[in-house]
């Protein structure tokens, strides 16, 4: 019996065509080729959205600002030597870093007292990457201030200018350029959130007027400046309050009209000669267990303006029972209900300026005038 094949020759051919196109996909596909990209609808680049309009006025003013001010914002490294207790080379440690500014025309860089804290060699580094030594003219830890200076000639960086902080307001914008996390040249932008806050430096001594801003700062923006909307010098980023150590909103700036007075001091002198009356103060709690409110005088210094004034000190009287000498209520006209009250009030004087002092002696309010003099 004769077998006749019912399939058509041409039917043949195209399923062994097939056949190998399914094996020549799987090998393909097997090797990570991508047998089916070419069914795929090509993609083109995205056409580009002209702008309608330039760039908004407060956009063009921060731009202008940075482009101006950023040139005399520096890097500060903190460098310590470390002797190695084997082979007894002497190592250079990076400690930190900060940032700072130039405050004149002479080379002098102001930044905060912290940033180059314990430092036995300190690196400023300026925009266009040029490094310096620089040599610590002077600091006033108690206001977490310093000021440098590098030996460069012919630097052609302008200084910045400086604004003032007595008539800010809470709502101004303000913009701080600095070096956060070692990310040089960085702006922040923000508002002044509150007026006349105060914080505690290094030495626990108190800074008052200190400017609260949520513009962004975070550790390597210490030192740097914070502007007002002309991009004037209205303070000096100090610290944030953050549990983490990172921005949380809440940062601080030392307000330019303290930082002129004490940076004109360190230059001229090297150090700040603070005004004072020549007195050793009752500790404020001491004077709350007493129920008393004001400023006890605890010791008068010989030789001292206080002494000259006729201030009196704590007695201790025969029987072994303390008296308590003069209280101070009130300095030019503003209430003294503790120690911080009387200094804020004395920092804003200069050494040799006349106060005026409310008393409570012996029961009796009494006036006294008084000439500063210099302490500490």
């Amino acid at each position: 019996m004769q077998h006749y094949s019912s399939l058509n020759p041409k039917l043949v051919k195209w399923i062994r065509l097939l056949i190998i196109l399914i094996c020549v996909w799987l090998v393909a596909d097997f090797l990570g080729l991508k047998p089916l990209r070419f069914l795929r609808p090509r993609v083109e680049m995205r056409p580009v959205t002209q702008a309608t309009g330039d760039l908004g006025a407060d956009e063009k003013a921060n731009i202008e600002i940075f482009e101006k001010v950023s040139p005399s914002v520096t890097y500060i490294t903190n460098k310590r030597f470390q002797r190695d207790l084997f082979s007894f080379n002497v190592m250079e440690i990076p400690q930190g870093t900060g940032s700072g500014f130039l405050w004149d025309d002479k080379g002098h860089i102001v930044t905060n007292f912290h940033v180059i804290y314990q430092a036995d060699e300190v690196e400023v580094r300026m925009q266009d990457g040029k490094s310096y030594d620089a040599d610590l003219v002077g600091a006033d830890p108690d206001h977490d201030l310093a000021v440098l200076r590098i030996n460069a000639l012919n630097l052609n960086i302008p200084p910045l200018m400086i604004g003032s902080s007595k008539d800010l307001r809470v709502g101004q914008k303000v913009l701080a350029i600095g070096n956060p996390f070692g990310l040089d040249s960085t702006l922040t932008t923000g508002v002044i959130s509150a007026l006349g806050r105060t914080i505690q430096s290094m030495t626990k001594r108190y800074i008052h007027d200190v400017i609260q801003t949520d513009a962004a700062i975070n550790p390597g923006n210490s030192g740097g400046p914070l502007l007002d909307s002309f991009g004037r010098l209205i303070g000096i980023n100090t610290a944030i309050i953050s549990p983490t150590g990172v921005y949380s909103g809440v940062g601080f700036a030392v307000p330019v009209d303290t930082v002129n007075r004490i940076v004109t001091k360190l230059i001229n002198y090297g150090k700040v000669g603070r005004p004072g009356l020549g007195v050793s103060l009752i500790p404020d709690n001491i004077m709350a267990r007493l129920g008393m409110e004001g400023v006890g005088i605890l010791e008068v210094h010989r030789g001292s303006s206080a002494e000259e004034a006729g201030l009196k000190e704590v007695k201790r009287l025969r029987d072994g029972q303390i008296e308590i000498g003069d209280v101070i209520t009130g300095c030019d006209g503003s209430p003294i209900k503790k120690s911080s009250d009387l200094i804020k009030i004395l920092d804003r004087h200069e050494v040799g300026d006349e106060v005026e002092l409310t008393i409570l002696r012996e029961g009796r309010k009494k006036l006294i005038r008084i000439i500063l003099q210099i302490v500490g």
